[in-house]
This record gives structure tokens, C-alpha cells and sequence, in this order.
């Protein structure tokens, strides 16, 4: 051993020698400390029984094995569960789970490999050939061909680069790197389908692909198994500017455009080699939602959305390193130029076209042949359906030259720039079967893309009070004061009196701020007094007013329930509003108007107009009773000039409800007899930048009061030079109710008989009743009449000469609305 060992060696032992030292010396004392602490505690304590005592140090091991042993011997649920649990880890041991995960596995694995083996790349479906619409009036004639499909495929050498880019930036930014398919995104796909929750994103460019070009629309497992297979088979076959260029020249873009060259000249009047990085954005962007987005058609919540879209293509362009950064943030918005007219469908017939499509795309969507409208446009414009309009060419003809007759022939927007704002649209119905029989939607498709008859961004103003009447008839409402509203119950027809009962303050002016008084249901709805009818909606309580509104034919889920919706201050198209009035007509069952007859494609099923008529949506007599008070607004009411007084009424019984908007941005009639409803109005429209504007001065260039567009003006006169022209017979309506302006009484007194005046009772009136007296010749019309002019009735007082509605159990009264027009 060396010297430092050594050394080491002792200076350890004296360091360890303290320790063991004190060991030594402190466990004698432990242990004489203990003895003695046992010691007396065992003197003190008094000896346990033999039953009791509690084992000696040295035994206590000993009783705790005997207390193990006596929990065993005695064990009971917990020995139970025990021995569930150890079955369960001998069922569900980890050798058995890993073999149950390794036969799926192979099993899912076989499954695919079978699949793929089994599922060729197959040709392009039927649908993916140039194909194109017929379309035929309700007699058979053929109204239009809407051509072969707008498409024109490019070579993709021919489509700027950076354009490439723009749809792999939109679309699938790793279309250049993957094998052609997203798992995840289609995983996500099928469970989605098989728990019903629709379509889904996710898809890469090459299964788009495979889906527009392949396969069909259709949301099932095994098709989306088979856009898995054939997007890999493709991806290996085909090169990326194959599978891009096949995606862009099938895809559909809106405004009957397939493919990136239709696209380019359908939004920009250029072709595809010319289209600028902006505009393939645009179009790249707008391929998400091609109707939603179409820059011309769009609400203000679609442009917000496709500049949203175009921002975050163009982003990624950045990211992926295909745009500069600088030249990106110099980018401004490329807005899309107008339609460009398309052939053949000049006037109304490109109207009749599209308002076709739009509706067959919503049956494919019901039908479940499409997920969504989107997909279902996308399989109309395809092409190859014979679809017949229930359009009747005679009335259509009718309609037409009524509004140029009674409208357009006296616009001069030369003289009056105004002129050139007026907008107008039209819709007929057969009450009794929903056939739209004519349908007016505008100055023609290729000068003007809206269509009037569909649009429901304007007001139908005073058009909705019917239905606040209809809820109040049905709902068996009553007054605040607890009294039944009929058409006999008085308000306070009083300009700005608050309403009563509402949480919310609202105190409508009537038209020009008149004062009516005290007025029945009748009159408020004859002269279309807001206060009284606000005061109405809150009677019934105006969740329930909406609810009928949507139950007769509006949309009117989403609204606000508060007062101010009495005024009909939603969006409304004179469509929506003709099937209001067609359910009423209809005695109460809901009428869905039709434009299309039939509609045959050998790729889908045939759709058949067979059953527009729904369920019983309110009582019949609830709707009679409506269409009751509905007459009194002809006869003695806003539309007295234009309709009662019409020399070609010949005895027509008519219903109806004239409507401006407070601001005069529009103007209605709604009427019907008891086989046609037909509903006009009247926009507001600034020519070039689509904007909602006063109609006041049309015609005249008065913009004061005098120069105001009313319902009971234009908008009425066209409705009666239509329907009394195609009218071919005199019918009157069979109404279940004792109630309204419609209802035949006797006459009070002699000075309300025919001859003194003409006026006095609907059912005996002239332009009511063709038999009843020989005053109902056409030579005794009321319009030949003196007493029956407009400027004859407002100084007849109710005693001497009762209105037409004052003879009945209504008793309205009162002066006639000078200014007949609301």
C-alpha cells in the first residue's frame, strides 16, 4: 500500500470514528429509556382480559396476518368486483387488442387494395358531354334553346402561369407535392355523408377533378370511395398539368360558364391567355360559390365574401412564393364586367330561363339528387333537360303589353332622368292550381340582369296588412280592451298614435300624417291606415303575424318580431306576394307557385308540377273572410280609380291591397279574382350603380307629393288592363263568411239603391254584380256615371249616400282617401 493510500486510509477512520462512537453511546439510552417508559406504563395500566389485549411488540405481525385472513374468509361485493375485474384483464388482455387492431388493419387494407384494383379510371360520364337545355311554353311550343354548354376547353400553355397559380393558391396549395388525394379530408367526407350531415370541404384539386369529369354530384360513401381510387390511379397515370388543366376547363363558374375560357369572356370579355393575376384570383375565388359571388347579382354579404376569397388566394400566392409581396399589395380588386347578353334570350325569355333553373335546382336539392344549390344549379347548366314552363303565351303576351301600354310607353328618361330609375316586375298565378301563367321581369334579360318578378330587396309596404288581418282572423285576436277583431271592430285610425301593449315604443304615421278617427277594421284597411294596423299586429301579437306571413308564402323566419314589420318594411318579391294572396284566394290552403310544368333529363329523375296545393295554413273562414275586406279596398278604397271604375271590369269581382313605401322607393298592387291573382310593383333603381331611389316625379317631374308613384296608380292600372283583358268570363268568389265588404245585405234606405248611387253596396253595385240591376250594361258602367266618380264620392255623407261598404254589417263611412294611392 502506498503513502497516499495509507493516508487516506486513516483520515477516513477518524472521520467515520465520531459516528459510530455516538452510535455506540446513544442506543444504550434508547433502549434503557424504553424499558423504563414500558416498564411503568405496564404498572399503571391495568391487565386486559385474554379477549383483549393487544399483542406484545413481538405478536403484532402475527395479528395482522390473522386480521388478512378473517377479511378473506369474509369478503363479500369487494371479493365480487375483484373478480369481474380480473375476467375483464383476461378478455381484454394487450395481446388480444393488438390482434383485433392488426385483422382490421389487413382487413381495411385488403378492402383497399381490392378497390384499387377493381376500380378502372373510366371514361367521362354523360354529363361531362357539350349538351343543351330546351325549354317550352305550357302548350308544348318551343320557347328557347339555351345552346350547347357554355364551354370552350384551353391548353393549359395558353393560361398565364401565375393564373395556374391562382387556383392551386385557392384550391389545394399542395397539388404540386401530394399523390392527388387528402385522407383526412375525405375521412372527415364519409363520416359526414354517413351521419347525414351533407357535404363537405376538403378535396383536393385532383378529386374535384374526378368528380366533375368522372363521376357524378352525388353525396354517397361509395362514390367518394371511388373518387379516392380513380384520384390516385389518375395522380399516377397523369402528369399535374393534366389533372390542372382537365380542373379548370370542367369546373363551372356561373353565368353559364364552364370552364376558365367561358369564365374569362363571361366575367371579362377576354380570353384566357390574356386574364391578369387579379382576375384569375377573382375567378379562382368566385368557383367556391358561383351564384353567391357573381360581383353583378351579389348582396353587399356575398361581395364582402368573394373579396374575402380573392384576398386570401392572392396571400397565398405570397406564401407559396408565386407572388412578389410588393406586386401583390399594388393588386386592386378587378370587379367583373355586366352579363354579356346571351343569344336567344332577348326580352323575357332570358327572365323565364333562369328564374326555370333557379327552380329546378331547389327541386334537385329536395329531391336529394344535389346536397346543395350550388351543385344543383351546376347539374342543370350541364345541360340535356326538356324542361316545359307553365307559362301561357297568350297571357304572357297580355302582361307584356300591359305594362308597356300603362307604364313603359310613358317613361322619357331623356326628359326625366328619373324615368330611367323605374323598374318594374309581375307575377300570375292560378290560385287554384299554382301555375305561374305569366311572369314580367323587367325592360328585357340582356338590358337589364335582375329579374323584377323575383327580386325581395324592395318593401312590400302596405301589401302585408292583409296578412296582419289574416293572423288576427285566424288567431281569433282580440282588442286590448278584449274584444274580437272583425272587420266591424273599431281602432283609433289617429297619424302617430303609439300602439298599446308593446315593450317597444312605435307610433306610425298614416300617409301624409291624416287623422281618421275612430274607423273600423273595414275602412282602416279601405284607406290602409298604419296606425291602426300596427295597433293590430300588437293585438295579435306579432311572432304570431309572422308566422301566418310565412305560412301563406313569405320568408319571414328570420325577422325581427317588433311593430315596425306591420308597415311591411321587409324585403318582399311580387312572387312571394302572389302566393300570399293565391292562399288566400285558395281559400286558405297554401299555394306554392310553379313556374315549371315538367322537367326530363335520362340522367335524373322527371319532376312534375302535380301537387302545388298544400295543407289547410289557416281556416277557410278566416281567409274568406280577408278576401271580404279585400273587396271593399277595390270598391271603396286606395284602387277605387284604377280598378273599380275600369271600363273593362264588366262586373269582375275583385280583391286586392295597393302598397307604397313610406320613402316611395316602391309601389304595389296585389289583386285577384277568383281564378287569377296577379301581383306588380314598382322599384326604385338607379340605372348604374343599382341603388334603392325614390320613384317621385316618374312621369311627371313633380317631386312633391303630387309627383308620388302610388299603388293605386301605375301599378294598379297594369294589373286591370292585364286581368280584365284575359279574363274571358265574369266569376265571383264562393266565400264561407258573414263578414266584410263582400257580404250582400239589404239596403238601409232607397237613397242607396242603384240609380242614385252606384256605389252604395259591392253586391249591387255596377262594376259588382252584371245582373243585378240594368244598371250593370256596359252602357251604365260606373265610370259613365256621375256619382260614381272619384270627385262625387268624397262629399256624400255617410247618411245621404253610404259607401259600398258602409250598407254592410261594416259600416265604414267616412271620406275617401283623396289621395288613392297607398
Amino acid at each position: 500500500m502506498g503513502r497516499a493510500e495509507e493516508r487516506r486510509a486513516r483520515q477516513g477512520g477518524r472521520r467515520a470514528a465520531p459516528k459510530n462512537r455516538s452510535s455506540r453511546r446513544e442506543q444504550p439510552e434508547r433502549t434503557e429509556r424504553a424499558e423504563r417508559a414500558e416498564r411503568a406504563e405496564n404498572a399503571e395500566a391495568p391487565q386486559p382480559s385474554s379477549e383483549s389485549a393487544t399483542p406484545e411488540p413481538g405478536g403484532r405481525a402475527a395479528a395482522r396476518r390473522n386480521a388478512k385472513k378473517a377479511g378473506k374468509g369474509g369478503r363479500g361485493t369487494n371479493g365480487g368486483d375483484k373478480k369481474q375485474k380480473s375476467f375483464i384483464r383476461r378478455l381484454f388482455t394487450w395481446k388480444k387488442i393488438l390482434g383485433a387492431f392488426l385483422i382490421m388493419t389487413t382487413a381495411v387494407i385488403g378492402a383497399l387494395v381490392w378497390l384499387y384494383v377493381s376500380t378502372p379510371i373510366p371514361e367521362g360520364n354523360a354529363d361531362a358531354k357539350l349538351q343543351s337545355n330546351v325549354y317550352e311554353w305550357a302548350n308544348g311550343s318551343t320557347m328557347t334553346r339555351d345552346g350547347t354548354v357554355n364551354r370552350e376547353n384551353v391548353d393549359l400553355s395558353k393560361v398565364p402561369k401565375e393564373v395556374q397559380h391562382t387556383f392551386v393558391a385557392a384550391e389545394n396549395k399542395s397539388f404540386y407535392d401530394d399523390n392527388g388525394v387528402d385522407l383526412k379530408g375525405t375521412t372527415r367526407g364519409v363520416l359526414n355523408t354517413v351521419m347525414g350531415k351533407g357535404a363537405q370541404g376538403g378535396s383536393t384539386i385532383t378529386q374535384q377533378y374526378v368528380k366533375n369529369y368522372y363521376l357524378t354530384q352525388e353525396q354517397t360513401v361509395t362514390r367518394k370511395l371511388k373518387e379516392l381510387i380513380i384520384s390516385l390511379k389518375l395522380d399516377r397515370e397523369k402528369s399535374k398539368d393534366y389533372i390542372l388543366a382537365g380542373y379548370i376547363n370542367t369546373s363551372y363558374y356561373g353565368r353559364g360558364a364552364y370552364g376558365i375560357q367561358a369564365a374569362a369572356q363571361a366575367y371579362y370579355r377576354v380570353d384566357a391567355n390574356k386574364l391578369t393575376v387579379e382576375q384569375g384570383a377573382y375567378l379562382a375565388a368566385v368557383l367556391q360559390a358561383p351564384s353567391q359571388y357573381d360581383w353583378t347579382s351579389a348582396t353587399d354579404t356575398g361581395k364582402k365574401l368573394v373579396k374575402q376569397r380573392w384576398n386570401y388566394v392572392l396571400n397565398n400566392m405570397v406564401g407559396q412564393k408565386w407572388l412578389d409581396k410588393s406586386e401583390r399589395d399594388a393588386m386592386e380588386f378587378p370587379v367583373p364586367k355586366e352579363p354579356k347578353p346571351v343569344a336567344g334570350q332577348e326580352g323575357q325569355v332570358g327572365y323565364l330561363v333562369i328564374a326555370a333553373n333557379n327552380e329546378l335546382a331547389r327541386q334537385l336539392v329536395a329531391k336529394g339528387v344535389a346536397d346543395d344549390f350550388e351543385s344543383a344549379q351546376a347539374l342543370v347548366k350541364r345541360g340535356g333537360w326538356n324542361i316545359q314552363l307553365n307559362i301561357d303565351p297568350k297571357k304572357q303576351k297580355a302582361l307584356e303589353a300591359a305594362v308597356k301600354k300603362q307604364l313603359t310607353s310613358k317613361l322619357d328618361k331623356k326628359k326625366r332622368p328619373v324615368d330611367g330609375d323605374v323598374q318594374a316586375g309581375a307575377v300570375s298565378v292560378n290560385p287554384k292550381t299554382g301555375a305561374v301563367e305569366a311572369m314580367y321581369g323587367g325592360v328585357g334579360y340582356t338590358e337589364h340582369y335582375v329579374n323584377n318578378a323575383t327580386r325581395d330587396d324592395y318593401q312590400p309596404a302596405s301589401t302585408f296588412k292583409p296578412v296582419i288581418l289574416a293572423a288576427a282572423f285566424d288567431e281569433d285576436a282580440k282588442t286590448q280592451d278584449g274584444e274580437a277583431i272583425t272587420a266591424n271592430t273599431k281602432y283609433d285610425g289617429t297619424s302617430k298614435r303609439p300602439v298599446v301593449g308593446s315593450d317597444i315604443a312605435f307610433a306610425p304615421e298614416n300617409e301624409d300624417d291624416q287623422n281618421y278617427g275612430k274607423v273600423t277594421v273595414q275602412t282602416a284597411l279601405n284607406k290602409s291606415i298604419n296606425s291602426v294596423f300596427a295597433q293590430m299586429g300588437v293585438d295579435v301579437g306579432m311572432p304570431e303575424v309572422l308566422k301566418v306571413g310565412d305560412d301563406l308564402g313569405m320568408d319571414t323566419k328570420d325577422l325581427k318580431a317588433v311593430p315596425a314589420q306591420t308597415l311591411g318594411t321587409m324585403g318582399a318579391s311580387p312572387l312571394q306576394m302572389a302566393a300570399v294572396y293565391a292562399t288566400l284566394d285558395n281559400h286558405g290552403k297554401k299555394v306554392t307557385p310553379a313556374l315549371i310544368k315538367t322537367a326530363t333529363n335520362s340522367a335524373y329523375p322527371t319532376f312534375e308540377h302535380t301537387d302545388p296545393i298544400g295543407a289547410q295554413v289557416i281556416d277557410r273562414e278566416a281567409a274568406d273572410s280577408v278576401t271580404s275586406v279585400l273587396t271593399g279596398v277595390v270598391d271603396d278604397g286606395t284602387a277605387k280609380t284604377s280598378v273599380r271604375d275600369n271600363p273593362l271590369r264588366k262586373g269582375q269581382k275583385v280583391a286586392g291591397k295597393t302598397g307604397t313605401s313610406d320613402n316611395n322607393k316602391s309601389a304595389w298592387f296585389t289583386g285577384y279574382t277568383p281564378d287569377l291573382v296577379t301581383s306588380v310593383g314598382l322599384f326604385g333603381e338607379k340605372a348604374k350603380t343599382g341603388a334603392q331611389v325614390p320613384l317621385t316625379g316618374a312621369t311627371t317631374g313633380l317631386t312633391t307629393v303630387a309627383g308620388r308613384i302610388n299603388g293605386g296608380g301605375f301599378p294598379a292600372q297594369i294589373w286591370a288592363e292585364y286581368t280584365f283583358g284575359v279574363s274571358t268570363k265574369v266569376t265571383k268568389f264562393d266565400l264561407d263568411t258573414d263578414q266584410g265588404a263582400a257580404v250582400q245585405t239589404s239596403s238601409p234606405s232607397p237613397s242607396s239603391s242603384p240609380s242614385s248611387s252606384p256605389s252604395s253596396s259591392p253586391s249591387s253595385s255596377p262594376s259588382s254584380s252584371p245582373s243585378s240591376s240594368p244598371s250593370s250594361s256596359p252602357s251604365s258602367s260606373p265610370s259613365s256615371s256621375p256619382s260614381s266618380s272619384p270627385s262625387s264620392s268624397p262629399s256624400s255623407s255617410p247618411s245621404s249616400s253610404p259607401s259600398p261598404t258602409g250598407s254592410g254589417p261594416t259600416g265604414t263611412g267616412g271620406p275617401l282617401d283623396p289621395l288613392d294611392g297607398q
